[in-house]
């Protein structure tokens, strides 16, 4: 089925303070984030009607805009109300939603002294980020010769446009020899995440993680770790080295378009989908639905 274009679609975006039709939402080609990177976004997910963790969302879209440098015209309550509003002029219950701000066309050049910041948010219809049968199987993973950039040469705690041409040159890259997505190394090549999701690998019932200090902390990853505190898991935060990857039972993905995604191989390693992975999935699609969460398992 081919790809419905994102911007000929039927519904609304809102932008700049106004509800406009999908079409209508456009901007000039010299507009600075355009040809500078310098915008920032956040991806959310509503599930019956509420958006997950939306407060969370808005406060780390205004914090990625003041890492930038970024005056944001709105506050966090203000991004919450547009959210709403957004979800509700389409009609949307289980939904997609994307929120960035973004330096404008006012001037060009490095420069940023003299653009405006302006915003924007729409949502819409989008199920599993990954086929449903590949993730009962687990996705695969190559691991890509681009590494992370170090904290001290780009902005790792702010999602931003600027960050994301990496990713997604790796994703492209490891796609054309038939892996699902990347794993991505840091700069010491240490395992860091994929080119979108946080990770975690599992091994005699604990969850190891690298720590988040050189990409974002992701919202989803700090859900589905307290998710498994909650259920006596053990986690530990630390560096992963690479040659560690073969002598781990389960892996999975986390954030909120991959939500909790297991990963069947990396490289030439396989896994299996266990238990762990499959009790955190369990959980946070209760978490997220608003079902009460099951009684505490062993790990």
């Amino acid at each position: 089925m081919a790809l419905i274009p994102y911007d000929d679609r039927d519904g609304f975006i809102w932008m700049d303070g106004e509800i406009l039709p999908w079409r209508d939402a456009k901007m000039h080609f010299l507009t600075h984030a355009l040809h500078y990177g310098t915008q920032v976004f956040e991806g959310e997910r509503a599930y019956s009607g509420q958006i997950f963790k939306s407060h969370e969302h808005s406060e780390r879209l205004i914090n990625s805009a003041t890492i930038i440098h970024m005056d944001m015209p709105y506050t966090a309550d203000d991004i919450d109300k547009i959210k709403e509003e957004v979800l509700k002029a389409n009609g949307l219950e289980n939904a997609y939603i994307r929120a960035a701000a973004w330096r404008g066309a006012e001037q060009m050049g490095i420069d940023v002294e003299g653009t405006e910041t302006h915003m924007a948010v729409a949502a819409w219809n989008w199920g599993s980020y990954f086929d449903p049968e590949i993730r009962e199987k687990g996705i695969t993973l190559k691991t890509s010769k681009w590494r992370k950039p170090a904290p001290n040469t780009a902005p790792t705690e702010a999602k931003t446009a600027s960050l994301y041409n990496l990713s997604c040159m790796a994703k492209a890259e490891v796609k054309k020899e038939g892996f699902t997505d990347a794993l991505m190394l840091d700069h010491e090549g240490y395992v860091a995440e994929s080119t979108g999701a946080n990770i975690f690998l599992i091994k005699d019932g604990t969850i190891h993680t690298p720590i988040p200090d050189r990409f974002l902390n992701g919202i989803t990853r700090q859900t589905v770790m307290g998710l498994a505190r909650d259920q006596g898991i053990t986690i530990e935060e630390r560096r992963i080295k690479p040659e560690e990857l073969a002598s781990f039972d389960e892996i999975f993905l986390t954030g909120t378009a991959a939500e909790v995604t297991a990963v069947g191989s990396i490289d030439n390693i396989t896994y299996g989908v266990g238990p762990i992975t499959r009790q955190l999935h369990e959980a946070y699609e209760d978490l997220v639905n608003g079902r009460s969460q099951p009684e505490q398992k062993s790990a």
